[in-house]
């Protein structure tokens, strides 16, 4: 019937107690509630949710979680209703023993965005112990002689319940001498003496046995029992005395074993056997009984096991004095433990996110963690730090509860992790530090764009390349990671020459290596730009472009090409030298140009073949053909040259020019009637006939011209008083040449030329240029000197306009034209 009723009161009072569960206080953070202890396992306790105003659909997403400081998980929590359950039975006395209140703290943690929440759950004691006696049969030796009113300190009981589930009051079973007085300690804690309400007499009854109760407050109570049996003495009539009603010790809480705590010390006026003393614990408790020993014959009191504050900071102690007689007298010891820094503080995290990205906002949140010191005061007090050279920085969020936030901008390209060092020293003395490392790893965003390693390439590349040859390579760098480093690379649109960019080369996207997609031609195309373009993977993908020069390295794939004379002519070309020549006599010039530029396009001249070897020499350098000696009766009048020109290439490319060469005693019209010096036999009238009246329009018209010019010049020279200047005609002696014109060359040298034609002439052939000057009789012209300087104007007149008819041929562009954009037409 007893534990029906118990079992009925206890779910009355767990009834009571849930009806009387409630929201403590929502202040500086923390969320308060009240559980009775021993609930079972599954219980509602709140719903966290709804008393933290948050959105019940979002705390599964946030994946709100219980954290706690020792690991330990009294409770559960439902993320999608956001109802807290018991998750384990909770026993307060295991829990906090005598302490009170007994409170379980811990944490909600919810992410996206990274928040907490400080939880703190008090656990009411149920009244599930009954008061025990540590020894079941209390003996106590009493004289006869004892006073009325002496009281005995009673053996107390032990509780685990607190409150008023605890120990409450004493009571013994009803006798004719004792009666029991409850009293309280200091720490609240009830204690019994045995009060002695009538003198005993040992004649009448040596034993007094008893029944001792002890009841706690519990609803309904509960009681534990103990025997008590007084053995009556004889007469003793002296007590021992202490001589200290209380004694006071302070004892750090790093004392060695068997220190010595203090020393009582207690006297009896008795001789003999009353007279001697010794030393006991009365009222023993477990703590005390391993942590304290006394010296029954001394007194002594010392510590035979480790004391620390930081589970118990004061031990009260009964001592007792008994002599041979078997009176007794009572002291307290009062051993107060005093803290040491003997604890580090702790680092305890309870949330903490890595990678995090690194365009982060400042005052994102990146680990939460809690400080705990053990001890107490100045030892218990720390202070929190990290290094100074981190983006990060420290906050406080509640009591020793820290959070580490970014403080500045976060640059993965410069620093991709930190370490970050926290560090937790406590003001003891020595004080005491705790170092824990956490390693934040910063991840990349695209905020690069990719680097050239050049301003500008140059690539180069031989003109009659193959196609598909790898000419050069582009590389860029992109300092981002993984995909937003990769560089793809392209070229953008452009034309080169009237054909598309990406006909003559192309770019390989992955490694930058250029190729050429077709054969260069340096004559056509000396060099051209294009623009590359360097796109990394990111998204929205970042580009830079560099501008990438093509030039074309000539080959020498062109043979000099002759200007004069002409090799394609119907008619080869002939020359007259004066059998009165001297040495050194400038016969005539072959000129010559190549394609190619640089060293591929000097050209040098040989004389390959020649009738007489010895009579003509070739200007390697210019292609002046001169004689070498006088001319004598004995040299063919018939002379064929032939030249050789060969450029300077690796690989020299050359050509020939045939010049056929009359030897003649003086310019007359007989010899002016010679016009084929080798093949003479094979001259064709025809051809010849249309040649010469070409010439003889060309020159009719030219001359026509610089009449009309010189006409003009005159006039406006005589409307503005400048001096005047008449034109005429040059006529020789003869009255044979009656027309004149003058003109500018277009050689290295410049001369003016006239164009001198036989009026009297039947066949009205072009004959030979010479020289403008008069034109004296034959008398006044015979001097070889006079002749040589004459023959040289004439020569290099009639190559301007052998020159001038090849430039007409190639598309009627002048020479100078030509030489000035060095290519000639093939």
């Amino acid at each position: 019937m007893a534990d029906t009723e118990r079992r009925t009161a206890f779910k009355r009072q767990v009834a009571c107690l849930l009806l009387f569960l409630y929201v403590w206080a929502i202040g500086s953070g923390t969320v308060r509630y009240s559980v009775p202890e021993e609930m079972e396992s599954g219980s509602f306790v709140a719903n966290i949710g709804k008393d933290l105003g948050l959105d019940l659909k979002g705390l599964f997403a946030r994946r709100a979680r219980i954290v706690t400081e020792d690991g330990s998980q009294y409770f559960q929590l439902n993320g999608n209703t956001g109802d807290l359950f018991i998750k384990e039975k909770v026993d307060r006395e295991i829990l906090c023993g005598q302490t009170d209140p007994c409170t379980v703290q811990f944490e909600i943690i919810l992410d996206n965005p990274l928040q907490s929440y400080r939880i703190e759950v008090r656990v009411y004691d149920v009244n599930d112990h009954s008061p025990v006696f540590l020894e079941s049969e209390l003996r106590f030796k009493i004289p006869e002689t004892t006073p009325q009113g002496s009281r005995f300190p009673l053996e107390s009981a032990q509780d685990l319940d607190v409150g008023n589930n605890s120990l409450q009051n004493y009571s013994i079973s009803t006798n004719a001498h004792f009666r029991v007085y409850t009293g309280e300690h200091s720490d609240g804690r009830k204690y019994a003496e045995l009060v002695l309400d009538k003198a005993l007499d040992r004649e009448r009854q040596p034993e007094v046995s008893l029944l001792l109760t002890a009841v706690d407050g519990g609803s309904p109570p509960r009681s534990g029992t103990a025997q008590i049996l007084v053995i009556v003495l004889d007469a003793n009539d002296n007590l021992p005395v202490f001589s200290q009603t209380i004694y006071k010790a302070r004892v750090l809480e790093n004392s060695p074993k068997d220190y010595l705590v203090v020393t009582v010390s207690a006297t009896d006026l008795d001789e003999g056997n009353y007279g001697e003393i010794s030393y006991s614990f009365s009222q023993k408790s477990k703590e005390n009984s391993k942590t304290f020993k006394i010296n029954p014959m001394t007194g002594e009191i010392r510590l035979t096991g480790a004391i620390d504050f930081e589970m118990i900071e004061t031990y009260e102690l009964n001592i007792q004095a008994t002599d041979g007689g078997g009176l007794s007298a009572h002291c307290k010891v009062l051993v107060v433990v005093l803290d040491v820094n003997d604890n580090a503080p702790e680092v305890i995290v309870t949330s903490f996110i890595s990678p995090i990205l690194e365009d982060s906002l400042a005052e994102t949140v990146v680990a939460l963690f809690i400080v705990r010191d053990r001890d107490c005061g100045d030892n218990g007090r720390t202070v929190c730090s990290i290094e100074d050279d981190v983006p990060f920085s420290l906050k406080t969020t509640f009591k020793n509860s820290y959070s580490l936030v970014i403080e500045s901008t976060l640059d993965r390209e410069k620093v991709s992790t930190y370490d970050i060092t926290i560090t937790v020293q406590d003001l003891g003395s020595p004080s005491l530090s705790t170092e824990k490392t956490i390693t934040v790893k910063i991840s990349d965003i695209n905020d690069n764009s990719p680097e050239f390693n050049q301003t500008s390439y140059t690539l180069y590349v031989r003109e009659n390349n193959g196609p598909g040859i790898k000419i050069g390579n582009i590389d860029a760098f992109d300092s981002d990671s993984e995909q937003n480093a990769k560089v793809t690379y392209s070229l953008l649109p452009a034309e080169v020459g009237g054909l598309p960019l990406l006909s003559y080369i192309s770019i390989n996207s992955e490694n930058g290596n250029v190729y050429a997609l077709r054969s260069m031609d340096y004559e056509q195309i000396r060099e051209f730009q294009v623009t590359v373009r360097a796109a990394d993977g990111g998204s929205p993908p970042l580009s830079s472009e560099v501008v990438v020069r093509v030039v074309i390295i000539d080959e020498n794939d062109n043979a000099p090409f002759i200007l004069y004379p002409l090799q394609n002519s119907s008619s080869p070309a002939n020359d007259l030298v004066p059998r009165s020549a001297e040495a050194g006599y400038l016969v005539t010039k072959v000129v010559a140009v190549d394609g190619d530029s640089g060293q591929n396009s000097w050209l040098s001249y040989h004389l390959l073949k020649a009738t007489d070897p010895g009579l003509f020499t070739v200007a390697s350098q210019n292609g002046e053909i001169r004689t070498t000696r006088l001319i004598t009766d004995r040299d063919t009048m018939k002379q064929k040259l032939i030249v050789l020109v060969r450029d300077s290439g690796e690989l020299p490319l050359s050509s020939s020019a045939t010049l056929n060469i009359a030897l003649v005693d003086g310019f007359s019209d007989l010899y002016m009637q010679f016009t084929d010096v080798v093949e003479g036999d094979e001259k064709d009238d025809t051809l010849t006939t249309c040649l010469v009246i070409s010439l003889c329009l060309i020159s009719f018209l030219f001359l026509i011209s610089i009449i009309i010019f010189s006409i003009i010049k005159l006039l406006r020279r005589r409307k503005y008083g400048g001096t005047s200047m008449s034109a005429s005609g040059i006529v020789d002696g003869d009255g044979n040449f009656q027309n004149n014109l003058t003109r500018n060359g277009t050689l290295s040298h410049n001369y003016r030329y006239e164009v001198c034609l036989t009026s009297g002439s039947g066949t009205s052939e072009f004959k030979f240029l010479r020289p403008v000057i008069s034109c004296l009789p034959a008398q006044h012209s015979n001097s070889g000197t006079d002749l040589v300087k004459e023959q040289d104007l004439v020569i290099n007149s009639h190559l301007n306009n052998e020159m001038e008819s090849a430039s007409q041929l190639k598309g009627g562009k002048s020479l100078e034209e030509y030489f000035e954009t060095g290519r000639i037409p093939f």
